[in-house]
């Protein structure tokens, strides 16, 4: 590529891995096109990436802000896996407080584009002012996007100023436990009560000192294109309609399968690997249940009891992926739990490399919160979706999935939920061995054609370097 054609692109994902990881694999693909990459984050969540492949390390910075110190936030912690959920306003707070450390290194290094993250609602005018060129990059799906609606401020600024929310915002209850008016097909993606209690936290100014909803919102409006973790094959409609609401470019990057070498773990433990490997060549192809509800999640005793005792009547071998709560409450396995499940499973309180273990052949369902990441993982290898979702978007997705028959969601009380034993029991049967259930197996498998689809998904990638290119062009002539 001629070095006047070469673009240098700055990337700032938010502080969770959930987002770091997608935005990285991005950044790989992009200084795959031969352009510069500016990967932006905290000196702690960068020491914890995985290592980036030789052929392109020249062409990857790794650039580290210090988080400033902010009250509530423990020491150390610089991504959501490190806090409690509570605690999350906090680490925006920090995350906001690298708003002059970001303009001037932007100021300094004058990249053609900064592809950056929802929370930021700062940075959209400081990029403009500097020439640069914006990109919203979601690891939110679709159809979970266009639930919100177009944007608008929906929210005052902060919590010293008097404006009124938009009366056109959605900000009851009720309003979310029905399809949005504003989209025009049918669809069954809504929230439960019990979320959407949930999800009002989220229109409310926080400790932040803004709502999410206003950061995502003013993100929207102050973007030039929306890069969406996603593709046509898997959600046309939805894609389209978003750019409908916006007014803008709405353009699918693809899902991001990592690299079956590489994986999408953030650390490298080939030891760790190797003892889980052994244990899951033992057992039958297709058998094992893999549990994970990612590192933010943090159920409590109660819900943790059910699944537990569920995961154990239903006797099918498992693998439960329990990563031990940063800073939270500590909660315990049901007494004598591991010791009556010892000889048909295993859990592991350890690092967990879950995209190796999900590509074994032994695995053939996953319990799941249904981050749209862990989703896009799973269905590279065709597991059938046992889900669990709890915070976020994770409703909206399981709901998605229903639609498609691609996975079963565990069945909850409408208005507190809670969950049985008995459920978790049944829909893991139905998933994994019932006849009736097949159906979900099936179309588990019929997704690795498109989301374990390189080939296809590079094309997405494609494209939008393009787009970036062009758009340079465009300036330049202009």
């Amino acid at each position: 590529m001629a070095e006047s054609t070469k673009l240098h692109i700055a990337m700032f994902p938010w502080l969770a891995f959930g987002h770091i990881i997608p935005s990285l694999e991005l950044g790989k693909l992009i200084a795959r096109k031969g352009h510069r990459v500016s990967f932006i984050s905290t000196p702690k969540n960068i020491e914890r990436l995985p290592k980036i492949p030789p052929d392109i390390a020249t062409l990857i910075t790794l650039v580290k802000l210090p988080l400033p110190h902010v009250e509530n936030l423990p020491e150390n912690a610089e991504a959501t896996m490190d806090v409690p959920y509570h605690i999350v306003p906090y680490l925006k707070i920090a995350h906001d407080g690298l708003q002059e450390p970001l303009s001037r290194f932007l100021e300094s290094s004058s990249p053609d584009w900064i592809i950056h993250d929802f929370p930021p609602h700062w940075l959209p005018p400081i990029a403009a002012r500097l020439g640069i060129a914006r990109a919203f990059f979601s690891v939110f799906n679709a159809s979970s996007l266009c639930f919100f609606g177009p944007p608008k401020f929906p929210l005052s600024v902060s919590s010293e100023t008097t404006d009124e929310p938009d009366p056109s915002i959605r900000t009851e209850l009720e309003h979310f436990i029905v399809p949005p008016k504003w989209i025009p097909f049918p669809s069954d993606i809504v929230y439960r009560p019990y979320e959407a209690k949930e999800l009002l936290k989220n229109t409310e100014v926080n400790a932040s000192g803004v709502s999410d909803l206003f950061r995502f919102m003013t993100v929207c409006l102050g973007t030039e294109v929306v890069a969406v973790k996603t593709c046509l094959e898997v959600e046309a409609e939805w894609l389209n309609l978003f750019g409908e609401l916006l007014h803008i470019p709405v353009v699918p990057v693809g899902l991001l399968p990592p690299s079956p070498q590489e994986g999408n773990d953030i650390d490298n433990k080939d030891s760790t690997w190797d003892a889980i490997a052994e244990w899951l060549d033992k057992q039958e192809k297709g058998s094992v249940v893999y549990v994970a509800l990612g590192s933010e999640i943090r159920p409590s005793q109660e819900d943790f009891n059910e699944l537990a005792m569920g995961l154990e009547q239903s006797r099918l071998p498992f693998f439960w992926a329990l990563r031990k709560s940063a800073g939270g409450e500590s909660i315990e396995l049901p007494e004598g739990f591991e010791e009556r499940t010892k000889v048909h499973g295993i859990v592991w309180t350890g690092w967990a490399p879950q995209f190796k273990i999900l590509g074994h052949e032994s695995v053939g369902g996953f319990v799941t919160h249904c981050g749209w990441s862990s989703v896009t993982e799973a269905f590279q290898f065709g597991r059938v979706l046992i889900m669990l979702p709890f915070i976020g978007d994770q409703g909206l997705v399981s709901r998605f999935l229903e639609e498609r028959q691609a996975g079963v969601e565990i069945l909850r009380n409408k208005e507190d939920g809670s969950f049985t034993r008995d459920s978790v029991t049944q829909t893991l049967r139905l998933a994994m061995k019932d006849e009736e259930g097949q159906i979900y197996r099936d179309k588990a498998k019929e997704m690795t054609t498109i989301f374990g689809n390189k080939e296809l998904q590079n094309r997405y990638v494609d494209k939008f370097v393009e787009l970036l290119e062009n758009h340079r062009q465009i300036i330049t002539k202009g």
